[in-house]
């Protein structure tokens, strides 16, 4: 697919031009894109995912971005199909009306709010919703289900317009999304626009510290623009009339960070989790490129040998597969130089099977095909949920099949344990 490319020339968080290249990766395609055509998947383009480090805010993020039109309108990830994220909402539901302490009827704005699976628990329990996402087909399928969505970026435009015509909101969310935009500015000053004086705003993103402490390289896809720390976030929140009150870490995605917002100055005091995370990331040395560089030679490390051990097993004649065409396997596929090694990939989703992946051109079959092709090893792409794909294929390995897992830690599944890449 072709994209129209730009590179940011300053820090995304503080527009400070003191930015340097701290991880060098290898070039993706998009993400969630898939061909009928395997000529033209296999010849998708790809683009930069370097990753670069403000020696000002210590922000760490992305520069080279990909224009929000190409990024979004083909876009296929559907949160309400995702193992996990249901349950994952409900719960996190529950804690934002508990903290909110919203009226009923209240306005729940949903920034990236998908197919409005976040949403149905707030509509459930009597408030009114609304959603904003730039993944056209996915707002459709939203709206259709009976959860409003504007098929838009929030923009501070719109978030006056919102105002406008709904009223403030009491909490305004963006899960899994507040990495995902170039102007984080612009949507700071949205939240700010919209949110009611004693309104609250909840954030979920992948925390920078799990990240590198788990050599999370599959992270890095084009929609992920940002890595964010407390740091860094507390810095820029303040100069948008923003205040991070509370912070929590979760096992989500294998290492989010959610953070609790309110208005500058407002009634509510910030609390003791917010400080602890300051000090355990300038105990860790996060904010120096150093602690970023020695991640990147961490993953190049990773990446040579597993390169050695595909050549191996293909030399001795192995079928290799992968499982679960996930946004993240471009990634993790380019990263680990798995190109020409998979022979297709295992994935039950309606709209990816009998397709192929964009990069490599490989071929998405159903998941039964696992059972009836017995490939020697398995690559499991969607690597947030290795634990329950390993789980629940116990008849594969104990037929001489093999899993392999890449994140969070590298290694060889197999009916008599686990062997370390």
């Amino acid at each position: 697919m072709a994209a129209t490319l730009s590179r940011r020339q300053t820090c995304r968080l503080c527009d400070s031009k003191n930015v340097e290249r701290v991880v060098n990766l290898e070039p993706i395609p998009l993400s969630e894109n898939y061909s009928t055509d395997r000529d033209i998947a296999a010849n998708s383009a790809r683009f930069p995912v370097d990753v670069y480090m403000c020696a000002d805010c210590g922000h760490v993020q992305h520069l080279d971005i990909i224009d929000p039109k190409d990024l979004w309108e083909s876009y296929r990830y559907f949160s309400g199909n995702a193992k996990g994220m249901p349950e994952h909402f409900r719960r996190m539901a529950e804690k934002m009306m508990r903290k909110a302490q919203a009226p009923k009827g209240s306005l729940v704005i949903d920034i990236g709010s998908n197919d409005g699976s976040l949403l149905k628990l707030f509509k459930q329990v009597g408030h009114r919703v609304l959603g904003i996402d730039p993944a056209t087909d996915v707002a459709e399928q939203a709206n259709a289900s009976g959860i409003p969505t504007i098929p838009s970026l929030m923009a501070l435009e719109l978030a006056r317009k919102i105002r406008e015509e709904h009223g403030p909101a009491h909490i305004v969310c963006a899960y899994n999304v507040f990495a995902h935009d170039d102007n984080l500015a612009g949507i700071a000053e949205s939240v700010r626009t919209v949110l009611a004086t004693d309104g609250l705003f909840f954030f979920e993103a992948q925390y920078l510290m799990d990240i590198v402490e788990g050599a999370l390289v599959a992270t890095f896809f084009h929609e992920h623009m940002s890595h964010h720390s407390v740091k860094s976030l507390v810095q820029f929140l303040d100069r948008h009339g923003l205040e991070l009150i509370a912070t929590e870490r979760t096992r989500a995605q294998h290492g989010s960070l959610i953070g609790t917002v309110q208005l500058k100055g407002g009634r509510r005091p910030v609390e003791d989790s917010v400080t602890q995370l300051l000090a355990l990331e300038q105990e860790r040395h996060l904010s120096e490129p150093q602690t970023l560089r020695d991640f990147g030679a961490k993953i190049k490390e990773l990446r040579e040998r597993t390169i050695g051990l595909v050549a191996k097993w293909k030399k001795e004649g192995a079928k290799i597969a992968g499982y679960g065409a996930a946004r993240s396997g471009p990634t993790l596929m380019a990263q680990f130089g798995l190109a020409g090694a998979l022979d297709y990939i295992v994935d039950d989703h309606p709209q990816k099977v009998g397709k192929y992946e964009t990069g490599d051109g490989v071929l998405i079959v159903p998941t039964s095909q696992l059972y009836e092709r017995m490939p020697n090893y398995t690559v499991i792409l969607a690597w947030v949920h290795s634990k329950k794909i390993i789980e629940t294929n116990q008849e594969y390995l104990d037929k001489g099949g093999h899993f392999v897992v890449l994140c969070p830690e590298a290694r060889v599944v197999g009916k008599h344990g686990d062997v370390k890449i």
